[in-house]
């Protein structure tokens, strides 16, 4: 990705309303991103990205109807293309979220900055 000729697309996934709205929120003021849509579980997630085709997807793991484990894994599996980054609180980072079956890309930690999240989209993208 050049800076000048793309834009990233974004999916944020959470169960949290808050957490998704100030995710799409902080997302948007950023210039290198140009889209930002939002899902509230991972069976959502997927109907998202066969809607938008996102170039990343912003994962919570732990979530009601469908889990960020099992929906990484449908993603991965149908657009291997897609990046997605957990954002989770769960103990142990990328390494034990591989470990229990997630396909990630990168792991960023809930309780970490925004300019964290944005790091690892960017390194993913």
């Amino acid at each position: 990705m050049t800076s000048s000729t793309k834009t990233l697309r974004v999916l944020v996934v959470d169960d949290h309303e808050l957490t998704r709205c100030t995710l799409k929120l902080a997302l948007s003021l950023q210039s290198c991103i140009g889209n930002v849509v939002v899902a509230d579980n991972g069976k959502e997630a997927i109907a998202q990205v066969c809607r938008h085709e996102p170039d990343v997807v912003v994962m919570d793991l732990h979530m009601p109807i469908m889990d960020g484990w099992d929906a990484s894994r449908a993603i991965k599996n149908q657009y291997p293309h897609i990046k997605i980054v957990a954002y989770s609180a769960a103990d142990g980072g990328k390494t034990r979220a591989i470990a229990n079956g997630a396909v990630i890309d990168a792991f960023c930690e809930k309780g970490a900055c925004t300019k964290s999240l944005l790091e690892a989209i960017k390194s993913v993208a």
